[in-house]
């Protein structure tokens, strides 16, 4: 773009591109001075200062800044002890714990005191109150146990004012059975959980909104009409969202339902997808809440460079809340790099998919 053909669209965006910018460093600043402060950050990260040569408070003045704490490790977060990461601002509250998906050996924790309430209620307020009507119950039908989306979609259905119906699913089992090749009781567990969701649904006629995975709903889609049960609002993700997926729930699964697709884990939150557009032949662009977390593509064969736009990159991301800091972390997703849009003025990545080197050794997508 140059100033003389760009229009007041453009103008606009490149307005928020930076206005955004600034309002990260600033939280980035406003993070660093709170988990290196000695009254308020947790154990781990002030013992962590004292093994660096210089004062993160003082040399850390932005986003980019965050380097100079080289990257998050994996192993950081599988095992305990888990206090070491509660702040000490937050030591007398009650504390969650929340747990990966375990896939790929011992699961990492988070703690968590509000923080999946704060992102639940900003992801309440991007979805449409006409599809998600306020009042409305939900039935929560994906992974739960240790994982936060258990709370977090129950949370979210008392947010919009109704009550949440929840069926239990074990994915670690569902796992074990696809490694184990037994795909017959898998399907007999699965049978079991869409019975739960079908009986919920029968009873409770306030049932309107829906968080599944893309395997569940279709497995719901072949027993009944979701339409026709009264769903006017579905929030679905899962590692088998891409686009071929996308369409086929819009098109087949559930026509003139809307369909929000997500991406979250326990360690982001939860992102926000651009609003559809056929124009975009149902790609997925994902948004993370920034300031509160922050994705970055990077090259795999080399770290330190950030991808182009449109160019395929690892997932490194930031989270940046007063209950957890974690800098820089490479996450085991690719993507293609998005540009900022006006309604979320930073990058987004579009096609999410787990990291092609990891294709054979982790079992994902299992429900």
């Amino acid at each position: 773009m140059t100033d003389s053909v760009m229009s007041n669209s453009e103008i606009s965006i490149l307005a928020g591109i930076a206005e955004a910018q600034a309002g990260l460093d600033r939280h980035v600043r406003e993070m660093v001075a709170w988990h290196f402060d000695p009254e308020t950050g947790c154990p781990f990260w002030l013992e962590f200062a004292e093994g660096l040569d210089f004062d993160p408070v003082k040399e850390i003045g932005g986003y980019e800044d965050l380097k100079l704490l080289g990257h998050f490790q994996d192993e950081w977060l599988r095992g305990g002890p888990v206090r070491r990461w509660v702040p000490k601002a937050f030591a007398d509250k009650p504390v969650f714990v929340f747990e990966t998906g375990g896939s790929t050996g011992v699961p990492k924790y988070r703690v968590n005191i509000e923080d999946f309430r704060v992102d639940y209620e900003m992801f309440s307020d991007h979805l449409s109150d006409q599809s998600f009507p306020k009042g409305s119950d939900w039935l929560m039908l994906g992974p739960t146990g240790p994982r936060r989306l258990r709370l977090a979609v129950e949370y979210l259905a008392q947010v919009r004012g109704g009550i949440c119906f929840l069926v239990d699913l074990d994915p670690r089992w569902v796992n074990k059975l696809v490694e184990g090749g037994k795909l017959q009781e898998m399907e007999s567990y699965k049978s079991h959980v869409i019975d739960q969701a079908l009986t919920i649904l029968r009873v409770n006629d306030n049932v309107k909104c829906l968080f599944t995975t893309p395997k569940l709903l279709e497995a719901l889609c072949g027993k009944v009409s979701l339409k026709k049960a009264g769903i006017t609002g579905i929030f679905c993700g899962g590692t088998e969202m891409d686009a071929q997926f996308h369409r086929f729930a819009r098109e087949e699964l559930v026509p003139g339902v809307d369909f929000v697709p997500t991406y979250g884990n326990t360690l982001m939150g939860l992102a926000y997808s651009r609003p559809f557009d056929p124009v975009d032949d149902y790609a997925i662009t994902y948004y993370p809440p920034n300031p509160r977390a922050v994705i970055e593509l990077v090259d795999p064969d080399g770290i330190d460079r950030t991808v182009g736009y449109g160019e395929t990159g690892r997932v490194m991301l930031t989270t940046l809340t007063r209950e957890f800091f974690m800098p820089r972390f490479l996450e085991r997703d690719e993507a293609e790099r998005a540009e900022p849009i006006s309604q979320y003025p930073w990058d987004g990545v579009q096609n999410l998919r787990l990291l092609t080197q990891l294709n054979e050794s982790v079992v994902v997508g299992v429900y």
